[in-house]
């Protein structure tokens, strides 16, 4: 699906708002508004979530700790990587997982970088 390339500092919470998640800069070569740009690597999730106060009604803390991320692109290539992209600021088309992985829901992104639009 065509979106904005997502760069590392990127901003973007857990639905809980709270929770702050950080994009991990797997490369450093290609820049979007002089950050590099997020990739999607295989294996672990690249986005760690920290800070999510979120408690299940028992009083079970099951915080958000992971974002999978579900939109690369199919035509751009970052070193081998498919990019990170969303279609705009708002809920990102991914699923915050707890330390289970379990689903919390989709991530919030604020602030994204708007010129570069990929494939």
């Amino acid at each position: 699906m065509p979106g904005y390339l997502l760069h590392v500092n990127a901003a973007m919470t857990c639905q809980h708002v709270a929770g702050q998640a950080r994009i991990a800069p797997v490369q450093t070569r290609v820049m979007v508004s002089a950050q590099p740009v997020a990739t999607i690597p295989p294996g672990a999730p690249t986005i760690a979530v920290a800070g999510c106060p979120f408690t299940l009604p028992n009083g079970k803390p099951q915080p958000c700790v992971t974002v999978r991320w579900s939109m690369p692109t199919s035509r751009v290539m970052v070193m081998g990587l498919p990019a990170m992209v969303a279609a705009n600021p708002g809920p990102g088309p991914g699923i915050c997982q707890s330390a289970e992985q379990i689903p919390q829901g989709a991530p919030v992104v604020g602030a994204m970088q708007a010129r570069v639009f990929a494939m």
